[in-house]
């Protein structure tokens, strides 16, 4: 039969999946399964989200790999954060980058330490209950058998074929190899696999995930650098270390709203909700210009913030606490009116991705995990499948600025894992995966939620706005005449962009102690429950 897996000319619609033991939330069917699987074997929402992320590395390559970046929120009685974030190289030259303009997007010059593997470890060693080896068994079965891409992995894949395939330098020869086979991306269907990817799995979860950062597998990415002009060497990889964290807040209406501290952008979220509150915005359609305009300024101001004071920690010239002040928001909230600020300039205050979620009775996971920008830096380390990320793009080279490039330094994070309480008890784990479009969409979500009284299913569903830089704005192929003709009219430079742009997010929250989980349609995602 010949159809097109990615074409969808009828609106169809999801529900919301209610569960009253267990709840998987991922942007890949089979991904959740992964995570049901570790549910019905007696396993915990840690477990389950710690297969789940695993398994995510073989069937969304695209999004996220071993050797990238993992965050994570955990709600055990009390909410707790780990940031896995890796620093650059400590040998890294800054001659290197003295030709440059920007920051590169690919090649060794991007690459940080990868963390996923040691949050696996960690969050696995506080609060999992089956061994960690069996969390690895679905993703290693998808990885050696191969699984059909599903078409929104396929279609990104496919955009990333002139990025990628164009390189001829060494470094960039077994990336072509493992996920280009046949010179081009694997369309939707297709079966793909691994098997240097299953090996992989299967020696980290032998040893721990010892071998990636003090064995074989450290080995061989501190030896391949070297020989192909990388500056990461087995001593960087030794003293990786995950920070254990505590979450920020924001009240914003009758919820807290939890994110990650920098050198995460979450803080960008609760800053644009800070200027929001103010704005009433429930006073207006959801589906409105005003509605979008209002969200869209305050988003454009937090960033403004976020990009001037956001960084490693050990480096930040601010604290979290002046930038969440409400008094700083409301500073903030004067520079908004009915027409497009043409250039947000930071204030002054006093003083790219796969997300997942889970839960159970007992505990509710947060989880977020990337290689930054797609598949990452293009460099995939020879015998492991392992394709590197590019983290380090986000540095600037901007001197003086706190997120400038330097050596044994963590860069500024865009990966933001949310989470939701009232009244100091667990709502739920939400996200959004799409680099800056994470903030904006947390923004929207939790607007969504609180102030038009939105489900989760349709909280995710509804059409959204994302902000690029000065006056340019997206939105979805299906917005309105009048809402494109209302944001132009207020200086808004409007483009129209495919769903692909908006990100890809899940949501599960508790209410009268059921689980209401959903996935949205942006992805190829599945929420499942029982």
């Amino acid at each position: 039969m010949q159809f097109n897996l990615n074409a969808y000319p009828y609106a169809s619609q999801r529900r919301v999946i209610l569960a009253k033991n267990c709840a998987v939330a991922t942007s890949q069917p089979l991904a959740t399964l992964a995570g049901i699987e570790m549910f019905q074997s007696g396993g915990n929402a840690v477990d389950a989200a710690i297969a789940t992320a695993i398994t995510l590395t073989v069937v969304e390559p695209t999004s996220n790999g071993i050797g990238g970046d993992a965050f994570a929120l955990v709600w055990d009685g009390k909410l707790q954060g780990i940031n896995g974030s890796g620093k650059s190289p400590k040998n890294l030259p800054l001659s290197a980058y003295s030709s440059l303009e920007k920051m590169p997007d690919i090649g060794w010059l991007t690459v940080t330490v990868p963390g996923a593997v040691s949050v696996w470890y960690e969050v696995w060693q506080r609060w999992g209950k089956l061994p960690f080896e069996q969390l690895f068994a679905p993703a290693i079965r998808y990885a050696r058998n191969g699984f059909p891409v599903s078409p929104v992995t396929a279609e990104i894949w496919r955009r990333k074929e002139v990025v990628y395939l164009t390189k001829k330098r060494p470094e960039y020869q077994y990336f072509q190899q493992v996920f280009f086979p046949k010179k081009r991306a694997p369309k939707a269907g297709e079966i793909w696999g691994s098997v240097l990817h299953a090996q992989t799995l299967e020696e980290i979860a032998n040893t721990g995930g010892e071998s990636f950062y003090k064995g074989k597998i450290a080995e061989k990415i501190n030896n391949f650098a070297a020989d192909t002009g990388g500056y990461i060497t087995s001593d960087d990889l030794a003293i990786h270390t995950p920070l254990w964290v505590d979450p920020i807040a924001t009240k914003y209406k009758e919820l807290e709203v939890w994110e990650m501290p920098p050198n995460s952008q979450g803080i960008a979220a609760l800053m644009a909700l800070n200027i929001v509150e103010g704005l009433n915005i429930e006073q207006y359609k959801r589906d409105s210009v005003d509605s979008f305009h209002y969200q869209i300024e305050a988003m454009k101001l937090a960033f403004a913030d976020a990009y001037a004071y956001v960084s490693d920690p050990d480096f930040m010239k601010v604290t979290n606490s002046n930038l969440l002040e409400k008094n700083y928001a409301k500073q903030r909230q004067e520079l908004i009116n009915n027409q497009a600020i043409p250039l947000a300039n930071h204030g002054i205050p006093q003083g790219g991705t796969v997300y997942l979620c889970t839960a159970d009775a007992e505990l509710m996971v947060s989880f977020i995990q990337s290689n930054y920008d797609t598949f990452g830096s293009g460099i995939l380390v020879p015998e492991t499948g392992i394709s590197l990320h590019n983290r380090g793009s986000a540095f600037t080279l901007e001197k003086g600025h706190s997120n400038q490039i330097a050596a044994n330094k963590r860069p500024f994070h865009t990966i933001i894992p949310g989470f939701l309480t009232k009244d100091n008890q667990p709502i739920g784990p939400f996200g959004v995966m799409g680099a800056p479009m994470q903030p904006q969409g947390h923004l929207q979500m939790v607007v969504n939620l609180t102030d038009y009284q939105m489900n989760p299913q349709t909280a995710l569903d509804a059409p959204r706005w994302r902000f690029l830089e000065g006056n340019s704005v997206l939105l979805e192929m299906g917005a309105s005449p009048e809402i494109i003709a209302g944001l132009r009219e207020r200086g808004h430079d409007v483009k129209l962009a495919p769903e692909t742009m908006f990100g890809k997010g899940q949501m599960i929250l508790k209410n009268n102690g059921v689980l209401i989980a959903g996935s949205e349609p942006r992805a190829d995602g599945l929420a499942l429950g029982y």
